[in-house]
């Protein structure tokens, strides 16, 4: 069909919508259409597959370019390196001789000749004659410009003989320059890179030409013909304006080709119609197959306006006619409840009967109902949440068929909504006992103080020394719940690092023999791969210590302790503890016990301060409080796994380090009383801790100024006030903290030494949980030893930046 175009070339317009209304070659020499054809090849470039082959074919050619040039640039730089390094050996061959003889003569004059005559060479950019001689001042002679860069080096011995014998009596030194060289092969770069890139232009828009005139014109003609073709009124058989080619090419095939698939549409187009026509002469099929339609689709709006998990039917009885399978995903029965009511599917029917009353008042009114919720039991036993839908079904007579609704559990709702109410119960919790240790912590660091004071001068009076120590008993004990307080409420500051889980686990199960006694059996379950932790080790220790006596105590007649580590990887699905959904590699340590086990009622509580099972005077109900803070603010959690009479596994979850190699802690030993004599600046404003403090560090030795708060103690510094430490409180009245101040006293004093003291931290020096980094605290309540240590530390230690 293309060739009957092709061959009538004659005519006078095109038959096809074709891209060009002209012979692009012909006109392309006409002067006058110059401007016209560089227009419609700029329009033309910006979109289609043109602009994809220009660039296709300037990368490739200039990549082609490149190469040759550095080919050709690099033999070029071969060949004058080999002419300089020729020159230089024929410099060696031709005038060493003549230039030992003048040496050897001390003649500098012929010398400065015979270098002269060998600085005229091309590229010989400097030389130099050395003599070598055993006297003063040998000759030493060079002309030129020496150089450091872009050179090439000889240097040749200048000898002599001397009754007979060969001796060496200088050096001759040249340089020769490749600045030329350089010069020519970047002149030689540029030359032929502008020419071949002129070329490559050139070749490039002949390229673009010749694929525009014989491709992608004619592919927009047939672009425009597809584009308004239609079945209904279709045009004649497409047609492109060519000159007549010898043989059928490319284009010619998809002519024909797409001719040929109009055709069939066409002849598509006439059967359908025909198919039609067939269809609305069967009236009465076409009716039935629309009442089909429309009760499935009445019964596809009731179900989607239901919208929920599984769907359900029941008759005018309003017993379960049909359940769908999908209620087997949440551990119902379908088959079983066929035939019952919801009031028999349902637990605690009971407990409510006004409510079902009134659902089943509604059910006999035939009244739609929505969201109606109630509880029911999987065949597993397990309690679910229930929410149902409903709608009542009406014959064609009106008559009422019964009800089609769907239900939803909404288990994992109600779950999430208790587990946000224990855990705001929680928060609450910890936020009081906070507030309450930070008031006796300072109560207690002046009990403590004072009976360390009373108890040296009892020393010589052993019935008070015994009343004495049965007060420091008495605080050190409320220093311990205090402690373990904060550690519920996450307000204490924790010293992580990477640790070696195993390793501490080991030390401390040895502790735990003689806590526990003979009568339980200690049992360690290691990986050996097990990861590294960021954990402070201590409080890791304390809170296995508290799990492994909780575990003793729930087996008075003795058992086994088993504590188990492991690597997990948990996600987003994964709940432990308080509910909380962790993700990320834990390190896993579990304590578990063969005691009695924790009642499912008590056991959202045990991590609760202060409750506890045990008699009276048994324990503070502080312990599973302190792993559970220690936990939360580590990054980690814990988790509660019990059965009555079969035993209690804790499982305590710790950040993985991001670190290879756990670093092991030191061994803690007994802190010695140190004195100084340097001046300390005390900002205490609880009047009791700060008149103790005064008289600790008094005894000690060191010289002390006071101040209430921060205000106060910026006024000593602008004073002048000279002092070697400043030993603030970090809460503290008056609107500015204990980081506060001493920031502000390192913008008058750079290099200032600071003690931090604190019973209770907050944001000011804390984050996370952890100490900031190059902070010194000192917790209350501290004992003299501590306190002196403490000093000595900071005050020995490197200057802050």
């Amino acid at each position: 069909m293309a060739k009957a175009g092709d061959e009538d070339s004659n005519r006078g317009r095109a038959v096809a919508p074709a891209a060009a209304k002209q012979d692009l070659i012909g006109t392309a020499l006409a002067p006058s259409m110059f401007a016209a054809l560089l227009s419609r090849l700029f329009n033309w470039s910006r979109s289609g597959v043109g602009p994809r082959l220009l660039a296709a074919v300037l990368l490739f050619s200039s990549v082609v370019t490149l190469t040759l040039t550095a080919l050709q640039l690099y033999l070029d730089y071969d060949r004058e390196v080999g002419l300089i390094e020729t020159r230089l050996d024929e410099i060696g061959r031709s005038t060493t001789g003549s230039l030992g003889e003048s040496l050897w003569n001390l003649d500098q004059n012929l010398l400065k000749l015979q270098l002269d005559g060998i600085l005229r060479l091309p590229d010989i950019r400097a030389a130099e004659v050395r003599e070598i001689a055993d006297r003063p001042n040998p000759i030493r002679l060079a002309i030129g410009e020496p150089s450091t860069r872009s050179v090439v080096t000889r240097d040749y011995p200048l000898k002599t003989n001397v009754q007979g014998t060969a001796r060496e009596i200088g050096v001759l030194h040249v340089e020769a320059t490749l600045t030329d060289v350089y010069q020519h092969l970047l002149n030689r770069a540029l030359v032929i890179l502008a020419s071949q890139a002129a070329k490559t232009f050139l070749v490039s828009l002949f390229i673009i030409y010749m694929f525009h005139l014989l491709v992608t014109r004619h592919l927009v003609a047939i672009a425009e013909f597809v584009s308004k073709y239609s079945l209904a009124r279709p045009p004649p058989p497409l047609r492109l304006e060519r000159r007549p080619p010898y043989d059928a090419d490319e284009l010619d095939k998809v002519i024909d080709a797409f001719n040929a698939m109009c055709a069939n549409l066409q002849r598509a187009y006439g059967e359908l119609r025909e198919a039609n026509a067939n269809l609305e002469r069967d009236l009465k099929v076409r009716q039935r197959a629309e009442e089909d339609a429309r009760a499935s689709e009445e019964r596809f709006r009731d179900y989607a306006e239901t919208a929920s998990d599984w769907f359900w039917e029941t008759g005018p009885d309003h017993r379960f006619t049909y359940i769908s399978d999908r209620a087997g995903v949440f551990g119902m029965d379908n088959k079983a409840l066929i035939g019952k009511r919801r009031t028999d599917a349902a637990s605690g029917s009971d407990a409510e009967p006004e409510k079902w009353h009134a659902h089943m008042a509604m059910l006999d009114r035939h009244e739609p109902f929505r969201k109606f919720e109630y509880r029911g039991r999987d065949t597993t036993g397990r309690m679910h949440h229930f929410s149902v839908n409903g709608q009542p079904i009406f014959a064609a007579d009106g008559s009422f068929m019964g009800y089609r609704g769907s239900a939803t559990d909404l288990t994992e709702q109600h779950e999430t909504e208790e587990r946000l109410r224990q855990s705001q119960k929680m928060d609450a919790i910890g936020q009081l006992t906070g507030g309450v240790a930070h008031d006796f912590n300072n109560v207690l660091t002046v009990i403590t103080g004072t009976i360390e004071i009373i108890q040296e001068g009892l020393a010589d009076k052993p019935e008070f020394a015994a009343i004495a120590q049965l007060i420091d008993d008495a605080a050190a004990r409320g220093a311990e719940i205090t402690s373990q307080l904060l550690t519920f409420a996450r307000r204490q500051p924790l010293e992580p690092r990477e640790i070696d889980v195993n390793a501490l686990v080991i030390e401390t199960a040895k502790l735990l023999r003689p806590i526990l006694g003979a009568h339980i059996e200690i049992v360690t379950r290691l990986a050996d791969d097990a990861w590294s932790a960021m954990a402070d080790p201590s409080q890791l220790s304390s809170a296995i210590v508290n799990l492994a006596v909780n575990a003793r105590d729930a087996m008075p007649g003795g058992g086994k302790l088993t504590i188990e580590t492991a690597n997990r990887e948990l996600d987003d699905t994964d709940a432990a503890g308080d509910g909380d959904a962790m993700r990320g590699a834990f390190v896993m340590v579990a304590v578990a016990d063969t005691g009695h086990g924790i009642p499912a009622d008590i056991r959202e509580h045990v991590f609760e301060p202060f409750f506890t099972t045990k008699g009276v005077g048994r324990g503070t109900g502080l312990g599973l409080s302190m792993v559970y803070g220690f936990a939360k603010q580590t990054g980690g959690t814990v988790a509660v796994e019990s059965e009555e009479g079969r035993g209690t596994v804790m499982r305590l979850f710790l950040p993985r380090s991001k670190g290879e190699a756990p670093v092991r802690t030191a061994p803690v030993h007994a802190l010695d009383t140190a004195r100084g004599h340097e001046t300390i600046l005390v900002v205490e404003d609880d009047p009791l801790v700060q008149g103790y403090v005064i008289a600790r560090l008094g005894s000690l030795g060191y010289r002390t100024l006071v101040a209430g708060d921060g205000a106060s103690a910026l006024v000593l510094v602008d004073q002048g006030a000279k002092f070697d430490l400043l030993f603030t409180d970090i809460i503290m009245p008056g609107g500015m903290n204990g980081r506060e101040l001493a920031d502000a006293v390192r913008l008058r004093r750079p290099g200032a030494r600071v003690l931090y003291t604190s019973g209770y931290t907050d944001d000011a020096i804390v984050h996370e949980g952890h100490l900031d980094p190059g902070v010194a605290l000192l917790r209350k309540p501290y004992r003299k030893s501590k306190l002196s240590q403490k000093i000595r530390e900071v005050l020995a230690g490197e200057p802050p930046a």
